[in-house]
């Protein structure tokens, strides 16, 4: 059975979190780009567009390479990846998910204790990684994410 939370405000305080990124030496957060079609990369562009410059508190920290595909907040840095394929934990009918203002969420807990989100029924997958040391903050970093999300890329069947 899968399990789906409605989480809004303060509510979102729930323990997930997920690291993509790993830090290079110098300190700065790495990132894999993601290689979408021509019409996921026009939606991307447009939610970078839209992201706001702090995320639960947290400045931007890009990670490397820079990417209108990829953006990142805190040290370490919750990473946001846009046009990501579509992850195979949603495959699984009992895979967890929540909704958070809007924008529902296909959510993987890492063998490290971290956590993966990644976007469902919008048409381009966007995914969120929040680092294990932020397993305190939950979801609360979704929040300022699904305004920019919804503005930007529909909700739908991503190809």
């Amino acid at each position: 059975m899968s399990v789906l939370r409605r989480l809004t405000g303060p509510a979102v305080l729930v323990s997930l979190c997920a690291a993509v990124g790993c830090s290079s030496t110098n300190g700065t957060e790495k990132a894999a780009v993601p290689s979408p079609g021509t019409a996921a990369t026009a939606l991307c562009r447009k939610l970078d567009e839209q992201l706001p410059d702090k995320v639960n508190g947290l400045s931007r920290n890009d990670p490397e390479p820079q990417s209108e595909l990829t953006a990142g907040w805190g040290d370490p840095a919750i990473i946001l990846r846009c046009g990501v394929p579509r992850p195979a934990e949603m495959n699984d009918p009992d895979a967890d998910g929540a909704e958070v203002n809007g924008v529902d969420w296909n959510v993987f807990e890492k063998g490290d204790g971290s956590y993966r989100v990644t976007t469902v029924l919008r048409t381009a997958y966007v995914e969120v990684s929040i680092p294990k040391s932020r397993v305190k903050e939950g979801l609360a970093p979704l929040t300022d994410l699904a305004k920019p999300i919804s503005r930007t890329i529909p909700k739908g069947i991503a190809d």
